[in-house]
């Protein structure tokens, strides 16, 4: 019986795996796999599978049996392929032991760089090397990481022990401590360590290695990893892999560097290289932002063989994964090394240039453009409003960093993440303002509006993060100064307290002084032709849930093929109507409820007449009365008193109206067909102004498609009842027209019986139109406006992947919306079925709906090109597994 492979091995041109396998060896590992194969200088290493780390979580932290003995091969592997020894101070092999999962994370797991050193092995690399410096440098860095990382010694403790030290020296910079120096810094590191652990510093590099791996695994469930994969709803991965590489070293001298570099401007899509790099440093340096780099195109004059070898090798892999590439490199002594490549995160305007410049390249297709090179988040990020340009004075501007990510951010300064975290649930917008961020800070970089950070460079962790969230960052604005005591930050003479406004302009780098005004965002030429292909393989509906003639028009502006959710009692709120709705709620007679309803219907018409007119010729969802009276009426005494007198009725027949109407549970209350069939005066007064409006404009010439939808029907009967009374009046109102207009009765599928039993729905309704939710609501039992109190604990135990609210529950709800829509179509081929819940503009839920065959999703106005993308994706992603599916012919004989 052959033994479970835990390990695969890459290095000196050949690999066990390739780019396909990133779910078993995680994005990095695959990746080095292919790019190994392919001929790039990839340091020898090997993988520990994302299977392993599932194995150790699911059996208490232990390890698989065979996973030791393949570790063991695997060292031995590197050995033979760098000619050096593990431990051996006369030819030391050091190593870096990352995490990797099949999704990137950057940053949220843990890293361990120069492992295997120790005593012993220290004074052979500086021999071996003949730098005493470098080798004390790579020891010092050693403990620390390790300290950090697998033992939970803050960094900050090593951090202060260094800058103690460096005041002693009278040395401003880390590089400008000497190699006797650093050997003291590492006696005091030690000391750091066992202080704060109770033990010593281990000297076996095999134990390093196996304590580094656990805390590798161990990183998959930290609490910031999960919050980064709740954030961005990455879900169904097992683990992350290990990946176990040799070292090679960008802190040799200043013949050495270390970088990250993209092949295109992640911000814009310029097709240019562009990065950052620090001589004498190590990767770690970059990423984490505690040195301001050097700009890529510096790397010309300084190693200028380096930078056109690293252009050349940078083109060849945007080729191979036809996608612009993250790349981080290292060049120890003049030679280059890559040491990873990753599909680069960037922002919407980045992502729609890049993909449509990579299309005139040749080197995608549109279909591969669209499916693959634009998530539809992206189009979320262009669709937001940018400062208005006013030419700002030197007054107003508190200091200038790097443009580290495009947009505009108002908000209150905050300068602690969970506090942000907090505000934000409150409602409130706000600004992060770090010194540098961590993984950390991931829960209140996402929780705010934009990010500030005194420190770090272009690819720093606040700049990767915030693009790939489309969040407005300024990075490196040395200009301030951070004081987390006294929660201010402060530019010569103007000092900003912790929850006073400021304004960022992440597209140029500028921090302004308090709240300035927002303009809505413009559309170039590269939206539109990209915009044109996803319509090329969109073929799945999506409609807009508008209230106003002014949300109509902008939703068909961004291509909407309809309404698919009209809420009149949105239409009842304004000034000039909520007098008669409530003079109809008061009414203590038919005849006076029927007065105040003839004085809403022109009202009501009119409204109509304006989304018909802007949706001319697509079809529009009006659904009718929905929530409970008790909504239209006071709720404090001081607005019952004022209520009264402006309806000229006593406050204390208010004040009884007020109780009578007051539910337990309104949401299953008095609502929806149950408001009509108790008060069918107000259906007959709706659907007499939704076909007076429709048939008033057909007679003059404009298309309408008017589809009156009934609201919270659990049963047959009250579906026949309220669209016995539509059709009514729809023969009293044609008969005083032109002609008739065609239109159509539908119900909205929100109770989990109504779903059940849609087979019988649908023997009367033309259309169903899903609202999921309060089929969630119903479905959980969950009130939407109270499950913020529990979701987060559910989210963060894992009792829910996700917020049922926001991506549609495929296992229960979705089954319900599955069986209706099998039901339904059984008994009616014609019967249209959409969505209209705020699930219709979830890009997860949409790509459901089209799996299971609707007709269309429904989305708010802004949301339409978002959702236009997921439907496109869902249709290509259909089509590539059918073609993978495909059975293979026999060969002809």
């Amino acid at each position: 019986m052959s033994e479970n492979k835990w390990v695969y091995t890459f290095g000196g041109g050949s690999a066990e795996g390739n780019r396909t396998m990133k779910e078993l060896l995680g994005g990095k590992g695959a990746n080095l796999a292919e790019m190994c194969t392919i001929g790039l200088p990839v340091p020898a290493g090997f993988t520990i599978t994302t299977e392993s780390c599932k194995y150790y979580n699911d059996h208490e932290k232990s390890w698989p049996k065979e996973l030791k003995a393949q570790v063991r091969e695997g060292i031995a592997f590197l050995e033979d392929q760098m000619k050096t020894g593990f431990g051996d101070p006369e030819k030391p092999l050091l190593v870096s032991v990352r995490s990797g999962a099949a999704d990137s994370m950057p940053g949220m797991m843990d890293t361990v760089l120069n492992l295997g050193m120790n005593d012993e092995v220290v004074e052979g690399l500086a021999r071996v090397t003949g730098n005493d410096r470098f080798a004390y440098d790579s020891y010092r860095r050693f403990i620390d990481m390790f300290g950090d990382v697998v033992m939970g010694v803050p960094h900050e403790h090593f951090e202060e022990t260094m800058e103690e030290l460096k005041q002693e020296m009278n040395v401003k910079n880390d590089n400008d401590l000497t190699a006797e120096n650093l050997r003291e810094l590492v006696d005091r590191y030690k000391a750091v360590y066992r202080k704060a652990t109770g033990f010593m510093f281990p000297e076996d590099p095999r134990e390093q290695l196996h304590f580094a791996i656990n805390a590798v695994f161990n990183s998959w469930n930290s609490p910031r990893a999960n919050k980064y994969r709740s954030i961005n709803k990455i879900f169904g991965l097992i683990g992350t892999a290990v990946n176990i590489q040799a070292m090679v070293f960008g802190n040799t001298g200043d013949d050495s560097a270390t970088g990250v570099c993209f092949t295109r401007n992640p911000s814009t899509g310029e097709h240019k290289l562009y990065g950052e790099f620090l001589i004498n440093a190590q990767g770690e340096d970059v990423v984490a932002g505690i040195r301001t780099p050097h700009p890529i195109d510096d790397l010309k004059e300084i190693m200028p063989y380096s930078y056109q070898e690293l252009d050349a090798l940078t083109r060849k892999l945007e080729m191979h994964y036809k996608n612009m590439q993250d790349i981080e490199f290292t060049i120890q002594q003049g030679k280059l090394y890559i040491l990873q490549t990753r599909n680069g995160k960037r922002t919407g305007h980045a992502a729609i240039k890049i993909a449509v410049d990579l299309v005139n390249e040749g080197i995608v297709s549109r279909e591969d453009a669209v499916m693959k090179l634009v998530d539809p988040l992206h189009l979320d990020q262009l669709l937001h409003p940018q400062l208005k340009d006013e030419g700002y004075d030197d007054a107003e501007v508190l200091g200038r960093g790097l443009p580290a990510s495009p947009g505009a951010a108002v908000g209150k300064v905050v300068l602690n993440s969970d506090e942000a975290e907090k505000l934000s649930a409150k409602g409130e917008k706000v600004i992060l303002v770090r010194i540098e961020t961590s993984p950390e800070d991931v829960g209140g970089m996402a929780a705010s509006q934009g990010i500030l950070t005194s420190r770090g460079g272009m690819t720093s962790h606040a700049a990767v993060v915030a693009r790939g969230w489309g969040k407005p960052c300024v990075a490196g604005c040395s200009d301030i100064i951070i004081n987390y005591k006294k929660r201010t930050f402060t530019n010569g003479h103007i000092t900003v307290k912790e929850g006073e406004y400021i304004s960022l302009d992440g597209s140029l780098g500028i921090v302004l002084l308090g709240e300035k005004p927002l303009v809505e965002p413009s559309f170039d030429d590269d939206y539109h032709t990209f915009m044109e292909w996803v319509e090329e393989f969109q073929h799945m509906g999506v409609r807009a849930n508008a209230d106003t003639p002014e949300d109509a028009l902008n939703a068909r502006g961004h291509g909407a093929v309809g309404i698919g959710l009209c809420r009149t009692e949105h239409m009842f709120f304004a000034d000039n109507r909520i007098s008669a709705i409530r003079r109809m709620i008061l009414a203590e007679s038919a005849e006076e409820r029927q007065e105040s309803l003839n004085e809403l219907l022109p009202y009501q018409r009119d409204d109509f007449k304006g989304i018909f007119k802007a949706m001319a010729g697509l079809p529009v969802t009006i659904r009718l009365l929905d929530p409970p009276l008790h909504e239209f009426l006071p709720h404090t005494d001081e607005e019952i008193i004022h209520v009264a007198h402006e309806l000229q009725v006593p406050a204390k027949v208010m004040r009884n109206k007020v109780m009578n109407l007051k539910e337990f549970n309104p949401m299953l209350g008095h609502r929806g067909c149950r408001l009509g069939i108790t008060h069918p005066e107000i259906t007959r007064m709706q659907a007499t102004a939704i076909l007076e409006a429709a048939a008033e404009l057909h007679c003059q010439g404009t298309e309408v498609y008017p589809e009156i939808m009934i609201p919270l029907i659990g049963t047959r009967e009250e579906f026949h009842h309220q669209a016995t009374i539509i059709h009514e009046v729809a023969r009293e109102v044609f008969a005083n027209y032109c002609s008739a207009v065609p239109y159509k009765v539908g119900t909205m599928i929100e109770v989990p019986r109504a779903a059940l039993t849609a087979d019988q729905i649908a023997g009367e309704a033309e259309f169903f139109s899903f609202g999921t939710n309060d089929l969630t609501q119903m479905t959980y039992g969950y009130s939407r406006d109270d499950a913020a109190k529990f979701m987060i604990h559910y989210l963060d135990q894992k009792i829910l992947p996700y917020d049922p609210f926001q991506t549609i529950d495929r296992d229960g709800v979705g089954q319900l919306v599955q069986w209706a829509k099998e039901r339904g179509s059984m008994v009616n081929p014609k019967l249209k079925m959409g969505i209209c819940g705020e699930h219709g503009g979830d890009p997860l839920s949409i790509e459901f709906c089209y799996n299971i065959g609707l007709d269309y999703v429904s989305c708010s106005p802004f949301r339409v090109p978002i959702a236009r993308l997921a439907a496109a994706q869902s249709e290509l992603r259909a089509k590539a597994r059918k073609v993978t599916e495909a059975p293979v012919s026999a060969p002809a004989e």
